[in-house]
């Protein structure tokens, strides 16, 4: 799931979700992941994830956990920051040795499905070492691909608007569930005439903010083998984005640049930007007022094309020890004391048992908790987008070349053309 234009930024290695483009795998693994097991039956897998050293600190001590109930299952562990991840994990991956277990976002599946690299966990589900029961709110079909089970949930999150309270107060803006983008527009000015900072910190590479606007029109990202939008329908978003900045009504991206990592809404240059619900916990951490979550803006008033999104675990098709990362896996979704020790590291747990176990104190998290389940309860939420083989490249160039559009360096037009141009060659069409 990857999660877009704020990927630079040291804290974001730490959240859940959103998940973007890195390069592309070059061959297909052909030999065995893991090492062999010893004398005595034990045996050792090898487990990899993306994120920051306090996420290494709390997945550690989960890994104790497990060893202490699977004496004969040891855990070697890897972490690098996300774009060093894809690397090594690529080159791994080539090598035909990728790690018997892995973390895993949506953008990657049909990619490493196709190189024969992921392994389908729907036969150690039939076995009784991996349960598929007591996920939350339809999280257990979120990594079945082509009828394959290519990776499991471990949390979930969603996108929202996160909002400089007393600014929005000030302007006496309130943003409620089924408001419009008429209405959010109105917002924007509102806020820009009476606080004198900008409505939102821009919005040109939100990749997945753009996902929901065209799946409240009956469009989406992507389909199952390549775009679902046109070229016009770029333009129109690009052109609103670039007519927004002019107006004063979002930050222009040259002094968003200035304040990284820090984000426009904790610098004060933005009275809010959209991310993913999980990610609220570092504006507290960054800035000094009160922050909260709004609901997606939508075109009818009704229809935001929400989906949960999530961080996952995938197994290597060539591991030798298929049922040990199972329960491996397993037991990393379910056992209540891993909730308790990871919180919503990688976004809301996405078992029941898990989120029952973490009851959050803080104030930060216990709003993120609400929207998810206000989410639920409001009947929002629908399937994701599939992604296609080549999504996690087409990301990339999305965020990159919108970049260079904020910045001034390509026109509308240019940039709607390169994006095409270098997502019709990620996607073979």
């Amino acid at each position: 799931m990857q999660h877009d234009r704020k990927v630079e930024r040291r804290t974001i290695l730490k959240a859940a979700g959103a998940s973007l483009a890195v390069a592309g795998l070059g061959a297909t693994a052909t030999a065995c992941g893991g090492d062999s097991g010893a004398g005595d039956g034990t045996v050792t897998i090898r487990y990899a994830w993306w994120g920051a050293e306090d996420r290494a600190q709390r997945i550690n001590k989960t890994i104790k956990l497990f060893e202490k109930k699977y004496p004969k299952i040891k855990v070697k562990t890897d972490f690098q920051p996300y774009p060093d991840f894809w690397k090594k994990f690529n080159t791994q991956a080539s090598g035909g040795n990728p790690p018997d277990v892995f973390q895993n976002a949506v953008a990657f599946l049909r990619k490493y499905d196709a190189k024969n690299v992921l392994l389908d966990l729907s036969e150690q589900v039939k076995a009784g070492n991996l349960s598929m029961d007591g996920f939350r709110a339809g999280l257990d079909k979120f990594g079945e691909i082509d009828g394959k089970l290519l990776g499991v949930p471990v949390g979930s999150n969603s996108m929202a608007l996160v909002i400089d309270k007393p600014v929005y107060t000030k302007a006496g803006v309130t943003p409620e569930q089924g408001w419009t983008w008429d209405d959010f527009d109105a917002a924007m000015k509102k806020i820009r005439d009476r606080t004198g900072r900008a409505g939102d910190s821009g919005m040109y590479g939100v990749m997945y903010l753009y996902d929901l606007y065209l799946r409240q029109n009956g469009k989406a990202f992507f389909t199952e083998d390549g775009l679902g939008f046109t070229e016009a329908d770029l333009t129109d978003w690009w052109a609103k984005a670039k007519k927004g900045v002019e107006e004063g009504v979002y930050t222009d991206a040259k002094k968003v640049a200035q304040i990284k990592p820090k984000s426009a809404v904790a610098a004060e240059i933005a009275a809010g930007e959209f991310t993913w619900d999980n990610f609220t916990v570092r504006y507290t951490a960054e800035g000094k007022s009160e922050y909260g979550l709004a609901p997606i803006p939508t075109t009818d008033g009704k229809k935001t094309g929400q989906y949960l999104g999530s961080l996952m675990l995938s197994a290597s098709r060539r591991t030798q020890h298929p049922k040990e990362v199972a329960q491996f896996i397993d037991f990393m979704v379910h056992d209540p004391e891993v909730a308790k020790i990871m919180g919503y590291d990688r976004g809301v747990p996405a078992t029941q048992a898990q989120y029952d176990a973490f009851k959050p104190t803080d104030e930060v998290n216990k709003a993120i908790a609400a929207y998810e389940e206000s989410l639920v309860a409001s009947g929002v939420l629908e399937p994701i987008t599939p992604h296609p083989n080549g999504a996690d490249i087409c990301e990339a160039a999305f965020l990159r070349i919108a970049e260079e559009l904020a910045l001034g360096k390509r026109s509308v037009g240019d940039a709607v053309k390169q994006f095409f141009t270098e997502s019709k060659t990620a996607l073979g069409s």
